[in-house]
């Protein structure tokens, strides 16, 4: 099995400095993990890496795509192991939502056929089906974009059909991994990591958050298109709609960058064999770095 060093953790955990790091200390790449940091244009909302902050190493899966562009977790899945199964290094992927990390390493298989019809969903809009299933599925309804009909009923469909939420029986699922994987999870007390969200999230807003936001609407970008779901930049629409202030949008990101982070550590814990450390610490970043490079290199 080809060896994979996993970068996880909640968002503002510190999992950006501590990956290049391991990544100069074994001459290796990352891939990045994250579904909006894929996007052109999408850079201070998504706390994507800078040119500097990279400090020469490459990165992978970052800046591939226009706003419009769907993006899945199967494409993760394919694009991810092609990049490792193609590298003679072992390779580091850094970020990521709990369901991308999983699916890249274990032998998961997407299910692949159509929904069967439902008529009595037939009278419903997109956006009236989407606020169905973020009611019923909320964790599903994040993967989706509103637009996508036919993931949206395939996902309402499973749950009138087992009664159980399409993500559940996602996270119930036991597959065999395909790597040989160490994951390292960022973490700090709850209190402070919310600390960091806030400082995070105001230190956007003075980068010039709001600017990035008007000069994607300039370029024809929708709140529609699937970009702009992440958290950081569908918090603006009601704002460029004049229904909302500066202060109240940064509110906003920084109340479901807190909520996202909570989701996070939960998914993480049950789902994934997690080794935790706190990066802030010297002895314990030291350490996990160590433990790290001696599993790459046995």
């Amino acid at each position: 099995m080809k060896k994979v060093l996993v970068i996880a953790g909640p968002t503002a955990s510190g999992k950006t400095s501590f990956s290049i790091e391991l990544a100069k200390r074994l001459n290796t790449e990352i891939i990045s993990g994250d579904s909006i940091q894929v996007y052109k244009g999408f850079d201070i909302g998504s706390g994507k890496v800078t040119e500097a902050e990279k400090e020469g190493v490459p990165h992978y899966l970052i800046d591939i795509l226009e706003p419009g562009t769907q993006y899945s977790v199967k494409d993760f899945q394919k694009e991810a192991r092609m990049l490792i199964d193609n590298s003679s290094k072992p390779m580091i992927i850094a970020g990521g939502t709990g369901l991308y990390l999983k699916a890249c390493l274990y032998d998961y298989v997407f299910d692949t056929e159509a929904s069967p019809r439902n008529e009595k969903y037939d009278q419903y809009t997109n956006h009236e089906l989407y606020e169905m299933l973020v009611e019923r599925d909320p964790v599903q309804a994040e993967k989706i974009h509103e637009n996508n009909r036919q993931r949206v009923l395939r996902s309402l469909t499973v749950l009138d059909n087992t009664g159980k939420r399409q993500s559940e029986i996602i996270d119930e699922q036991n597959h065999e991994p395909i790597y040989d994987f160490f994951i390292a999870g960022c973490t700090m007390a709850r209190d402070e990591l919310y600390e960091r969200i806030n400082l995070r999230v105001k230190m956007m807003i003075e980068k010039g958050l709001e600017q990035e936001v008007k000069g994607l609407l300039d370029k024809g970008v929708t709140f529609e298109d699937p970009a702009m779901k992440g958290i950081g930049y569908r918090e603006w629409a009601d704002y460029f709609k004049g229904d909302l202030s500066t202060c109240e949008v940064e509110a906003l990101i920084a109340r479901n960058s807190r909520r996202y982070a909570k989701r996070q550590y939960t998914w993480l814990n049950h789902q994934m064999p997690v080794h935790w450390f706190d990066p802030r610490n010297k002895e314990e970043r030291s350490a996990m770095l160590d433990e790290m490079v001696k599993f790459a290199s046995n």
